[in-house]
């Protein structure tokens, strides 16, 4: 049996973030997809939460453990993975922080931009969720689009500073985290700054078949919805 198991949904980028982290870090690890199952009651005893990537994995208390940062933090504890997850507490720190600003600033602006043209639903309280009219909705969704500018930047000035990626010389799980995310902007046919593409390629680049083999699930769910919207 392999060590460790996850529960993916292949078109999401937060599902992305842990399978590309898993083969870059050679993990031993089966792949389940459950599309249209997360409700099933075989799965909602592991994660009622309902959300992907799951991690089940005989270490963890309950059995599983979901949210793909956790998942890449904890199988870098377990597995000493320091060239992902720095064990310096300063260095550490800083992949957190850029962890965290994405989860919580960057990747909101992301789902509101991105998620109407690619047909997956966004959260209670959103303007797509509600009854304003359909210029409302699509004005709310440039609003975000226009608002990602900002947050991506501060990734440029700041973790990036001096360094081609946030881990330094080599790609961290937040920069996993980062270059996954912004796959979903080709959905909307996003203007990237110069500098966030060549960042893109670099991670590609650097983690090789361990990006570009599961990046290519996101990439044709978007070239079909794409097409299907021409």
């Amino acid at each position: 049996m392999p060590a460790n198991t996850l529960s993916v949904l292949m078109p999401s980028v937060n599902n992305l973030t842990a399978r590309i982290f898993v083969r870059a870090a050679g993990l031993d690890f089966e792949e389940l997809d459950v599309w249209g199952k997360k409700d099933a009651p075989e799965f909602t005893r592991k994660d009622p939460a309902q959300l992907t990537p799951m991690l089940e994995e005989e270490g963890l208390p309950k059995g599983s453990l979901w949210e793909s940062c956790a998942i890449m933090q904890y199988l870098c504890n377990k597995h000493d993975l320091g060239q992902f997850y720095p064990t310096d507490p300063g260095e550490r720190a800083m992949v957190d922080s850029a962890m965290f600003y994405l989860v919580g600033t960057l990747y909101p602006l992301v789902a509101r931009a991105t998620y109407p043209a690619l047909g997956f639903p966004q959260y209670a309280g959103e303007v797509a969720t509600s009854d304003a009219g359909d210029d409302m909705k699509a004005q709310a969704q440039k609003d975000a689009e226009a608002a990602i500018a900002e947050p991506l930047d501060v990734y440029r000035a700041f973790f990036l500073e001096g360094k081609e990626f946030i881990g330094g010389s080599a790609p961290s799980i937040a920069d996993i985290r980062l270059a996954a995310t912004l796959e979903f902007l080709n959905g909307i046919d996003y203007e990237f700054p110069a500098w966030a593409k060549e960042y893109m390629t670099a991670v590609e680049t650097a983690l090789g078949e361990a990006y570009s083999e599961p990046a290519a699930d996101v990439r044709e769910f978007i070239a079909s919805v794409k097409s299907q919207a021409a």
